[in-house]
């Protein structure tokens, strides 16, 4: 393991960090902050961020980085470089006036515990934040800010609201990713470190090159935010600050809104339209925009898994409108509108909510604890399992059955008309079963913390954290927030998010002993 690399490759994305922390003071003087809060909470962490960055990239050019990164080291990098961006980015949270910290920015320090829950909050928001989950602790009880206000989120300076959907679109691509892409030559392997922080298996179709792939994929995200908030702005009508803040948290299926009712503050069917459109294009593959963008449309239409992902969002459509409508005794309107925006805003793990869906009927809650668990499609912004590794797992499963009456049959795994190799297949089936084996450890883990909560609403904190959903349901629906759960499990969940974000294996090849043998025992070994 060549630590230089991890130094690299953590030291560039922080000195990255510091640029959207330097625009949140911006932003949030033009709509009137306190220039003493907006001073207090960023100015400190966006130096820190750039300091601890440029120091750990002098860290990692000590040696020639030039060699072709391994495998497990672009893994490793991007897995403990996740850890590091959430700590640093939770800082503005922590020395600002939306959790207890140390010295706060009035110069009132809280007590001891106040202070520990203040870190475990801030670290939960961030992780929350980066990993797109959207889940947030920030109400009444955890924030100082909320005191004797009716809506606790908006109360919040605009620089942290600006900081908390610019953490979600940064994590939606990946920072990581992002710092590779202006930074390409730093050192060799950058198609590793992409694969290590992006969804899905399929970044290779677009194009071979790392800068060229980066590129493409990153000027089609920043197209679709740029799109979204005209839209918002100039057709719906939102303030810029909506408009963008809205803009930031739909593209990476995020959810974060600036209001503690999010969506379902504005009652807009116009404005639910807008972002239900962007919100399923979150879930398609970006390698399909591009291949739209080249005109090749062969490749879209018969793109297998764009057409399951579809029919999986109508047919939740349909069950909810159903479902509002005859067992819930709501108008077919109200039912449509709602039940499309959900079906979206859950299949794609975007989280947002335009109605209390926490209080649905039980089939209802039953197909979006099935959607918090599938997700969308491999190599968009979503989270979940994925449809493609599903799809791929159905058919091999009708493979194994048609051997069994067929011993001697050759039966290939195809997807899009390509044989897709075993050894790909064993992939997505070791990350099945490591995904459903972390759910029943976090099962008991979270039973166990959270001995009050019954067990529906357990399951779906684990879905939501693992799917990176952010709302759950019972206690923690769309209209609660998690400043419910105890720190242990504050802490444990924000975990799940990252795993859930880096597809679980990124993170557990940091626990297999080869990732941490030196240079000179594996080149030892070779010979």
């Amino acid at each position: 393991m060549r630590f230089d690399v991890i130094s690299l490759v953590a030291g560039w994305s922080l000195a990255l960090l510091s640029v959207p922390m330097f625009l949140s003071i911006i932003v949030g003087h033009l709509m009137g902050d306190s220039t003493a809060i907006l001073i207090w909470s960023f100015l400190p962490a966006a130096i820190f961020s750039l300091f601890l960055g440029f120091m750990l990239v002098r860290v990692g050019a000590r040696r020639d980085t030039a060699e072709r990164l391994r495998d497990r080291e672009a893994f490793a990098a991007v897995a403990l470089s996740w850890p590091l961006i959430v700590a640093v980015g939770a800082l503005p949270y922590w020395l600002g006036p939306t959790f207890h910290g140390p010295i706060t920015w009035d110069g009132d320090g809280g007590t001891l515990q106040e202070i520990l829950g203040g870190m475990i909050r801030g670290w939960f928001e961030s992780m929350s934040g980066f990993t797109t989950s959207g889940a947030t602790t920030i109400d009444s009880y955890a924030s100082p800010r909320c005191a004797g206000v009716e809506d606790c989120i908006a109360s919040q300076p605009y620089g942290v609201l600006f900081w908390r959907s610019s953490t979600q679109w940064l994590g939606g691509m990946g920072i990581i990713m992002l710092g590779m892409l202006l930074l390409s030559r730093a050192l060799g392997g950058g198609m590793s470190i992409a694969r290590a922080e992006l969804t899905g298996p399929s970044l290779s179709r677009l194009r071979p090159r790392l800068q060229e792939t980066a590129q493409a994929l990153w000027g089609i995200y920043i197209g679709f935010t740029l799109l979204e908030f005209l839209l918002l702005f100039f057709w719906a009508d939102l303030t810029w600050f909506n408009a963008i803040n809205y803009s930031l948290t739909t593209m990476p299926s995020g959810g974060f809104g600036t209001t503690d009712a999010g969506v379902m503050d504005f009652d807009s069917p116009l404005v639910e339209g807008i972002i239900t459109f962007f919100m399923v294009a979150t879930g398609i593959n970006f390698t399909l925009f591009h291949f739209i963008l080249l005109k090749e449309y062969t490749k879209v239409v018969n793109d297998q898994e764009l057409r399951v992902y579809l029919l999986v969002l109508a047919a939740a459509w349909t069950i909810f409108a159903l479902n509002l409508v005859y067992s819930a005794g709501w108008g077919w309107g109200s039912a449509l509108r709602h039940g499309a925006f959900q079906a979206a805003a859950i299949g794609t793990s975007t989280g947002y909510a335009s109605a209390d869906f926490a209080s649905w009927p039980v089939l209802s809650l039953f197909v979006l604890l099935f959607l918090m668990i599938v997700g969308a499609s491999a190599g968009s912004t979503s989270g979940g399992l994925k449809i493609l590794r599903l799809r791929l797992a159905f058919v091999l499963a009708r493979r194994e059955i048609h051997r069994m009456v067929q011993p001697r049959a050759i039966v290939s795994v195809r997807m899009n008309g390509e044989v897709v190799e075993d050894s790909r297949m064993w992939v997505v089936i070791g990350m099945l079963s490591t995904w459903a084996a972390l759910a029943m450890v976090s099962l008991v883990v979270l039973a166990f913390f959270e001995p009050s909560h019954s067990l529906e609403t357990i399951l779906s904190v684990i879905f939501a954290a693992l799917g990176n959903t952010g709302p759950a349901l019972g206690a923690f629906g769309p209209t609660s927030t998690w400043a419910g759960l105890n720190w242990y499990s504050l802490f444990y969940t924000s975990l799940l998010m990252w795993a859930g974000r880096l597809e679980l294996l990124t993170v557990l090849v940091l626990f297999h002993p080869r990732t941490w043998r030196s240079e000179l025992k594996s080149k030892s070994e070779e010979i």
